[in-house]
């Protein structure tokens, strides 16, 4: 995983508990500058790529709101972070807030212990269902890459402790980085990292400044040997001609690296492409190439997000027709990984 220097770094003068000051003496010759609100920063470079490689902000995370999610998890966790210094064509995080440099929230424990209240006023035993039969999860990465915030700050650590020592909650995050870090914090069990993988081909194009495929799909033993559960997160599922065979040789490289035992707990997630109009706007000027992937009218139909966004997906009909496809293609190849959901 590269490395990242920032070059200023912002702070609300209440992120600097102990963390936060580690995080600063961690970068000493990087200009820093305090501000009132972590969300609220001078003038930027309007370059988004520039101000991923170069901007880190500092802040104390006020709004503790455990959401609803279903899907990847139970709820969504409070961020520890928001951010990242990839740059996929796709990101939903860019497309609300285009302005987005990586910001640490360094009262972790804050976070945690919101968690803890929350789940501790859910029904127990919980009724099993797909995201865990068990525990209760919570996605700690949202908004964020947690792979890249484990080598930026120790938070992370604590959260997988949290999570490990936890009695009724279990943590999971997707990630298109690879940090060695995180083999060394023992989550036993009570973490499970979701791998994202796309066509190598297709990832190069828009899966800018992440970590290779290749490079996933070979730590996925480790991760699994180091004490997480590992499943893989197939997203965005992007159409284009030639989109099923690309696929069946990722579904083949991924049967042939992933150990028997690592087989036996591993699930998947599928989602298509979910595109905006102003992420295209921005890809226009800084990504075509991954533009002309990403959007084609022709095919694509407005949608209304759950949160109230307008967004753009694949048509009613086309989508169907696309599921049934890969999910035909999916048994054919690697049948031993159940699918958690699709659309």
């Amino acid at each position: 995983m590269r490395s990242f220097q920032p070059t200023p770094i912002f702070y609300t003068p209440d992120a600097l508990n102990e963390r936060g000051r580690q995080v600063l003496q961690t970068y000493p010759e990087a200009v820093q500058q305090p501000v009132g609100q972590h969300n609220r920063l001078p003038q930027l470079d309007a370059n988004l790529y520039k101000i991923k490689s170069d901007v880190l902000v500092l802040g104390r995370l006020k709004t503790l709101i455990c959401r609803e999610s279903g899907r990847s998890a139970d709820f969504v966790s409070p961020s520890l972070a928001n951010g990242c210094f990839g740059a996929c064509a796709y990101c939903y995080v860019d497309r609300n807030k285009p302005v987005n440099p990586i910001t640490l929230f360094t009262n972790t424990e804050e976070i945690l212990g919101a968690v803890d209240k929350h789940v501790y006023k859910q029904p127990w035993p919980k009724v099993p269902n797909q995201t865990h039969e068990f525990y209760y999860t919570y996605d700690i990465g949202c908004n964020s890459d947690i792979s890249v915030d484990a080598s930026l700050t120790d938070g992370v650590e604590t959260a997988v402790a949290f999570f490990r020592d936890h009695p009724r909650a279990l943590g999971t995050f997707a990630t298109k980085f690879v940090n060695p870090q995180l083999l060394s914090y023992d989550p036993q069990g009570k973490t499970r990292i979701r791998f994202s993988l796309m066509p190598t081909r297709i990832s190069k194009l828009v899966d800018v400044r992440t970590d290779s495929i290749e490079s996933r799909l070979a730590a996925i033993n480790d991760f699994y040997e180091a004490g997480y559960q590992v499943h893989v997160n197939f997203s965005p599922v992007i159409f284009y001609e030639g989109w099923l065979d690309d696929y069946r040789e990722l579904f083949e490289r991924l049967n042939e690296v992933v150990h028997p035992a690592v087989k036996a707990q591993m699930q998947s997630e599928v989602i298509f492409l979910t595109h905006h109009e102003g992420m295209h706007q921005v890809n226009l000027s800084l990504n075509p190439k991954a533009e002309q992937l990403l959007w084609s009218p022709d095919q694509q139909e407005y949608k209304r997000s759950q949160w109230g966004g307008i967004n753009i997906r694949y048509r009613y009909e086309l989508k169907g027709q696309m599921i049934a496809a890969f999910k035909h293609l999916y048994q054919q190849v690697i049948p031993w990984c159940d699918i958690r959901y699709i659309f």
